[in-house]
């Protein structure tokens, strides 16, 4: 199963990979907390910080077997981005860096630091949709999915994945 988010480019740059004693990709410098990210999706942005990424609030849960949540454009209600819990992954953004050969695309990422990949078996993003993964914890990564179907996203939905990844991440680390 696979959910992406994506956003704007920027902030991102190649990630260096490290080997982990129970998976070959890299390692998470400082695990973010992940009980809303596992509870409730829908609050890993608030109201203005969604509004900073160009998206409505607040997202609508996704009936899925992981947690996940879609939030709509502001600007334009047939684009979104979705993101997701992965708890299936047991060894977190290792997995999908495990996983580069059965993929279409396959390119390392650092979003505020921690690791990701742009990846994903189908390579929709000529249509306006990308697949980030980005490790919040050496256990547990996020899928971040842009669904962009009109406006300048379109050409760079996984620039627009990093955007709301790097959104995200903030708001994790913040206090509470």
């Amino acid at each position: 199963m696979a959910i992406l988010l994506t956003s704007c480019s920027g902030g991102t740059e190649p990630a260096t990979p490290t080997t982990s004693a129970a998976a070959s990709g890299p390692r998470v410098p400082s695990p973010l907390p992940t009980d809303g990210l596992l509870n409730d999706p829908c609050k890993v942005l608030t109201a203005a910080e969604a509004a900073q990424v160009g998206l409505a609030y607040p997202g609508r849960p996704i009936n899925e077997t992981s947690p996940s949540c879609s939030f709509r454009s502001s600007g334009n209600p047939l684009n979104s981005i979705s993101i997701g819990a992965v708890p299936q992954n047991p060894h977190g953004i290792s997995d999908i860096y495990d996983q580069e050969a059965q993929s279409a695309y396959f390119e390392p990422v650092s979003i505020s630091g921690y690791p990701g990949a742009l990846a994903d078996t189908h390579d929709g993003r000529p249509s306006g949709n990308c697949q980030l993964w980005v490790g919040v914890t050496d256990e547990l990564a996020v899928s971040i999915i842009p669904q962009i179907s009109a406006g300048p996203n379109k050409t760079d939905p996984c620039g627009l994945a990093q955007k709301f990844a790097a959104a995200m991440i903030g708001h994790l680390k913040a206090p509470s």
